[in-house]
């Protein structure tokens, strides 16, 4: 009986725990969301391991470990404010925008998944490229995957057309009002045009590279997104996955990367 009354003791959960566990879930899958396809949610993992570590030390009272972690978590709220500065301007600029509640209304804490109706529509994008490095006209494209883009499709036109290979070319042309920065594809939808990507400062790059392969590299050093270079000099097609560069690519070896990238990701 001793024991019984133990364990209803332990097992006693009020509706208050219930909602506390609740709520702190939501918070780390909405901070999931966001941070989902770019380079900080590496960050926020090593954070979440050197908690745990603190956790386990503190338990197993390893008391020097304990002592240089805790120190470590006593300082880490400013850590974060600094590391994720961006994210966290995007987070409270998305609480602030009068039509947050109504765009994620109809999302109650997990039942909103991703997902995608078709694979990416890779063939248009490909005999754009195609076309566009015969005639030496320069592009960038960028193919956005589990990170979707949003601070940089918020600085560019917002087009959501669906992808063509006239539309593309027509974008890039030289006298077009679109021509300049990047075209962002999301969910095999052209989401916007004249889109503006940071500049890597990677000292590695070849000199030679123009801002467009420098920002290419850029976006792909902070998200999970594909960025394609045709450049306006040589009409050679390159892309940049990671934060790395891929020069003189032939259009069969573009489509090869994009249908293992995409395709087989639906």
């Amino acid at each position: 009986m001793l024991l019984f009354a133990t364990l209803t003791d332990f097992l006693h959960i009020r509706f208050l725990d219930v909602l506390d566990i609740l709520l702190v879930a939501l918070l780390i899958y909405e901070m999931y969301t966001l941070l989902k396809g770019t380079a900080a949610i590496n960050i926020l993992l090593g954070i979440a391991s050197i908690f745990i570590l603190w956790r386990v030390v503190k338990a197993f009272e390893m008391e020097l470990l304990t002592e240089i972690l805790g120190a470590f978590i006593s300082v880490g709220f400013i850590a974060l404010i600094i590391v994720f500065q961006p994210e966290l301007r995007r987070f409270l600029l998305l609480l602030g925008t009068p039509t947050f509640i109504h765009r994620n209304g109809p999302r109650f804490l997990f039942w909103k998944f991703a997902y995608r109706d078709a694979p990416t529509d890779i063939d248009p994008i490909i005999q754009a490229c195609r076309r566009m490095a015969l005639s030496k006209t320069g592009a960038l494209i960028v193919m956005a995957r589990h990170n979707q883009l949003d601070e940089f499709t918020e600085t560019g036109e917002l087009i959501d057309a669906k992808i063509s290979a006239q539309l593309i070319e027509n974008i890039f042309f030289k006298n077009s009002p679109l021509h300049d920065g990047a075209l962002i594809i999301v969910d095999n939808k052209m989401k916007a045009a004249r889109s503006i990507l940071p500049v890597s400062a990677n000292p590695d790059l070849p000199s030679h590279m123009g801002l467009r392969h420098r920002a290419a590299v850029g976006l792909t050093e902070r998200s999970d997104a594909i960025a394609i270079i045709v450049s306006e000099q040589t009409g050679k097609i390159s892309y940049s996955m990671k934060g790395k560069i891929y020069p003189n690519v032939e259009p069969a070896q573009l489509k090869q990367v994009l249908e293992r990238e995409f395709q087989l990701e639906g």
